[in-house]
């Protein structure tokens, strides 16, 4: 008797932290580049946002391994402003703009709005789904702020911070269904729905 070996997964992504995030599953995968633009459209909602780009990642690798389970995912940021303009952070990419975005989120709620998909080129299934965060900072000084992006240098993360590292230190609390999904890869929603995809995972 011959045991049916699992569909190939794919990740979307080339992110390093997404990466180490689906390896936790325990599930063979390959990463691949989806070379998505990710600029927003105009009046698109962050969270239509982070869907759409969800899914564009994941459909344009399906595209080409059609017969693969691919996971996309997008994560966006929303700082609320109390005048009704929220404002999206992205990854800040330069330390002075690191520094920026930790001070204009200091005392304050920001949203992460992680979306996925995961999908099948070949007939079109797909599933997707939205996990929002909610992070409360603590009132960050200046010393703060500098002590903290010398020390992780998070320019590559969206906010400017890592939760998994230092970057914990700067918050009151954090609201979710997932620890995970602040990182980049919402793993327990992810997990329910590959094991409905065929994969094994306990």
């Amino acid at each position: 008797m011959f045991l049916k070996s699992p569909p190939k997964l794919l990740l979307a992504s080339t992110s390093t932290y997404r990466r180490m995030l689906l390896a936790r599953l325990a599930v063979p995968f390959e990463c691949r580049s989806p070379g998505v633009d990710e600029a927003a459209h105009s009046g698109e909602t962050p969270a239509k946002l982070a869907a759409r780009l969800a899914g564009a990642k994941a459909r344009r690798v399906a595209a080409l391994d059609p017969d693969a389970w691919v996971v996309g995912a997008d994560q966006v940021a929303v700082l609320a402003d109390p005048a009704g303009a929220d404002r999206l952070l992205g990854k800040p990419g330069t330390a002075e703009r690191c520094r920026e975005q930790l001070a204009a989120c200091s005392g304050r709620s920001v949203a992460f709005l992680t979306a996925v998909a995961v999908l099948r080129g070949r007939d079109g299934t797909a599933h997707e789904f939205l996990d929002t965060t909610r992070v409360a900072f603590r009132r960050l000084d200046p010393a703060s702020i500098e002590r903290y992006v010398a020390g992780e240098s998070p320019l590559d993360c969206a906010g400017g911070f890592k939760s998994e590292g230092l970057g914990i230190a700067l918050f009151e609390s954090i609201a979710s269904t997932d620890p995970t999904a602040l990182v980049g890869l919402p793993l327990i929603a992810l997990a329910a729905i590959l094991r409905a995809c065929g994969y094994q995972i306990p």
